[in-house]
């Protein structure tokens, strides 16, 4: 069974890729031993401030961002680093090739209920003579060199993608290392599972209401088939659900926060969610735009999200 760097190896990965990807993975690792100590470290409630978003740290989104903060500014090949946590870019190493966006712990309300919690990542290659700047982060999503996630669950997994399909790796904790369990993920175009969050019905567009209502019909309705919902409440959670058996993920715009029509982040989460999806053979776009496409305007740029099966990405974007 191969392990992370051979894959990376065998699959001409660029080196000074593979190092950015291997610092991020074994900082993943230590995260992971990290969540495994749970009350027992004091680590688990709030850290008592904000982030950036305006939302209520826990004390493990801290910890976990310092972690992979610190480790990737020690990365030579690293440019410099953005995450959901910093209210800017950090720059790091400029003659690096890389810039690196992630959400260091998406989930994090699930952290006190021992649930799942992930981390997402995002990585493009820019060089430069200067240090970088936040525009240099604003670069459509199309243009990730890779991109993944690590979810910290029963087995802690990382998905991930060189743009050369998506593969699934499992921790092994005899030895800390990746190894390969699954090469060259797909999703199948049907489905008969959504994830949305249905306490939200009464903020979004009539257009989504009527696509929902119609999946909760089933077989009494025009769509003809059953539906089942499942909604983990951290993205990393649902996508992988959906990269394992198909289905759809939608977070879409609505109107409860006149100030965030769309909640997920565009250069954290949604990103490399499509990158990951489309590799898989999957779709992912807003209620108008292939996410992929979109040109940031900000690095805490929030959108809408429709993702997963092909089929029903585009049965829902008709409505």
């Amino acid at each position: 069974m191969q392990n992370l760097s051979q894959v990376l190896a065998s699959s001409a990965v660029e080196d000074s890729l593979q190092t950015v990807l291997i610092q991020t993975t074994d900082t993943c690792v230590a995260i992971s031993d990290v969540l495994k100590q749970g009350s027992l470290a004091g680590i688990l409630g709030m850290a008592g401030n904000e982030n950036v978003q305006g939302e209520e740290q826990k004390k493990l989104d801290v910890i976990s961002n310092d972690m992979l903060k610190d480790a990737l500014l020690a990365c030579p090949e690293v440019r410099a680093i953005a995450s959901e946590e910093e209210e800017d870019i950090v720059p790091a190493n400029t003659k690096g090739e890389y810039l690196i966006a992630f959400d260091p712990l998406d989930g994090s309300s699930n952290i006190d209920i021992n649930a799942m919690v992930g981390t997402i990542f995002s990585i493009y290659r820019q060089t430069g003579d200067n240090p970088a700047t936040e525009q240099d982060f604003l670069i459509p999503g199309k243009e990730q060199v890779a991109a993944g996630y690590v979810l910290y669950g029963p087995s802690s997994m990382l998905v991930l993608s060189t743009g050369n399909g998506v593969n699934m790796f499992t921790l092994d904790p005899k030895t800390n290392t990746f190894l390969l369990t699954e090469e060259g993920v797909t999703i199948q175009p049907e489905t008969q599972e959504f994830a949305i969050n249905m306490s939200n019905q009464r903020f979004w567009s009539e257009s989504i209401q009527n696509y929902v209502n119609d999946l909760v019909k089933g077989k009494e309705g025009n769509r003809n088939k059953n539906f089942n919902m499942r909604w983990v409440a951290a993205m990393v959670g649902d996508v992988h659900r959906i990269l394992c058996r198909g289905g759809i993920f939608i977070y879409p715009w609505d109107n409860k926060d006149p100030s965030k029509p769309g909640k997920l982040r565009l250069m954290y989460e949604a990103n490399p969610m499509a990158m990951l999806l489309e590799q898989a053979g999957g779709k992912a776009y807003t209620h108008t735009d292939r996410i992929l496409d979109i040109q940031p305007n900000a690095i805490h740029q929030r959108v809408a999200v429709i993702l997963g099966a092909a089929n029903e990405v585009d049965k829902c974007l008709s409505y």
